[in-house]
């Protein structure tokens, strides 16, 4: 199963809940309360992914790896390129 997949049914799954609980399509008779909470959830979950979404960016950033050896590859691959331009004449 792909991600995409995997996403798409875990969204079915909270929303099919969410709207069971919301517009009371099983007569399950629940209490108010569960309606009251249960009708903002798309918006908390929704500020709850982005929070998540934040942290793994900064978190993945903060730990992000330097290459040394591919800076200093590149580094000499540029003065490399000058001296030969400079052979063939071209002034910087």
């Amino acid at each position: 199963m792909t991600k995409l997949l995997e996403w798409v049914f875990g969204v079915s799954v909270i929303g099919a809940a969410w709207a069971l609980v919301t517009f009371d399509l099983l007569n399950l008779r629940l209490p108010e309360a569960y309606k009251e909470v249960a009708w903002p959830m798309p918006v908390y979950l929704l500020v709850v992914f982005g929070c998540y979404s934040l942290a793994t960016v900064g978190y993945r950033v903060a730990t992000f790896n330097d290459c040394e050896e591919a800076s200093k590859e590149l580094q000499d691959q540029i003065k490399e390129a000058k001296e030969d331009l400079r052979k063939k004449g071209l002034k910087m």
